[in-house]
């Protein structure tokens, strides 16, 4: 009982140490006389401050949410959330759909937070419940947390950006028949990537948020190439992949845009089709598992309990005579 008090005594004190570090770290940059650039530039007759408050400016769009307020916030501290991998956290965010300029900071404030909360309320609840396990228990329990906290944001992340995927890729058929059906009408490609994407917006929203994008950096001035090429590489899909260099390959050798998209809308309506039959076909194994661990356990016990019961009747008639 003296260990695991004075073990509770040593848990305690590192809680202690651990919030004083983030006090003084927190309070770092007053101590210093660190100052916000934007104060700096405004007091000298800049333009950063007006340009923030202007209505409607991307900017002010830019930070108007939670999470951008609170990671300027804590980086107004002196608390900085870089990361090394940065461009690779990036290309994930985007794949699942999220890509604001502050995400890759959210992310690692969020993996960060998880991180040390996770352990810090599997402590708190063992504090609260009195229970306290082993030393070496407990070290694997917060151990385990900490990693646990550390791995959940990539899994969510991972799982929205296959989600993502998915979806994007079920409605791409529909969407190249639209297509098709736009320039056979007479509209250009650029045209047609504009009201495609002003069709499918009930239907198929990433997929008209994605097309939109490609018709505004067109207007924008990009080239096409560059555009289809983004638009590739946001959705992470080999088969917007290859419809983009389709596209980009019949422009350029001046093919017929129309012809090439009709045969590959057919291929991928067959495509659909082929998995939507492999799923089809996966069901009978998928049932074979709780039929096997529920309903054939019922099953023996309903056919053999009459020939147990025979049996034991018969066994005790033998025994009465």
């Amino acid at each position: 009982m003296l260990i695991e008090d004075d073990f509770a005594s040593w848990i305690i004190l590192g809680m202690v140490f651990v919030a004083v570090v983030l006090v003084v770290l927190a309070l770092a940059p007053a101590i210093l006389g660190r100052t916000n650039i934007k104060s700096r530039l405004a007091s000298q007759g800049g333009s950063a401050a007006s340009m923030d408050s202007m209505p409607g400016s991307i900017r002010a769009d830019q930070g108007s949410t939670a999470w951008a307020r609170l990671i300027a916030e804590i980086e107004k501290r002196g608390l900085s959330l870089p990361d090394t991998k940065r461009d690779q956290v990036a290309e994930k965010l985007m794949l699942a759909g999220w890509d604001q300029p502050y995400a890759p900071r959210a992310f690692v404030l969020a993996r960060t937070a998880m991180t040390l909360g996770l352990p810090i309320f599997l402590l708190a609840f063992i504090a609260l419940s009195g229970s306290w396990p082993a030393p070496g228990k407990l070290y694997m329990l917060l151990t385990g947390a900490a990693i646990f906290g550390l791995y959940l944001p990539n899994l969510i992340v991972q799982g929205k950006a296959d989600r993502r995927k998915q979806e994007i890729l079920n409605g791409f058929p529909d969407t190249l028949d639209l297509l098709l059906v736009c320039i056979e009408a007479g509209l250009g490609i650029d045209a047609a990537f504009n009201r495609v994407g002003q069709e499918i917006v009930s239907s198929h929203p990433l997929l008209a948020q994605l097309f939109a994008n490609v018709s505004l950096e067109l207007r924008a001035g990009r080239s096409r190439e560059v555009a289809l090429k983004t638009l590739a590489r946001k959705s992470g899909l080999i088969e917007i992949g290859s419809f983009c260099t389709l596209i980009i390959q019949s422009d350029k050798l001046g093919a017929s845009i129309a012809q090439a998209l009709r045969v590959y809308a057919s291929e991928m309506r067959e495509s659909r089709r082929m998995r939507a039959e492999e799923k089809a076909h996966r069901i009978p194994v998928l049932l074979s598992i709780p039929l096997v661990c529920f309903m054939l356990p019922t099953m023996v016990s309903v056919l053999m309990l009459p020939a147990a019961i025979g049996m034991k009747g018969a066994m005790g008639t033998a025994e009465s005579k």
